[in-house]
């Protein structure tokens, strides 16, 4: 399968934890769809300690995992949102 380009888009979105409004991540999303799943070679930058949860509350907000062969965090649905 194909891997996901390494460019990627340049419009970045900031990703918040849905329970305590905390900046989770700075993320290069492309298209205009729900936040399913972000590669971790288009974070720009991560404001977290531990992957996949939430430095100020403890929830777990993602899993991580492989898509198309590329190292990924696959988001639990409802535990984050997207501005």
């Amino acid at each position: 399968m194909a891997k996901p380009n390494k460019k990627g888009p340049t419009k970045t979105v900031d990703i918040y934890c849905a329970g305590c409004k905390t900046q989770l991540y700075k993320y290069r999303k492309g298209g205009k769809g729900a936040l399913v799943k972000c590669f971790k070679e288009r974070i720009v930058k991560d404001f977290t300690l531990q992957e996949g949860i939430c430095p100020h509350c403890d929830q777990a907000f993602a899993r991580d995992t492989l898509i198309r062969g590329a190292p990924a965090l696959k988001m639990i649905g409802g535990k984050v949102v997207m501005k």
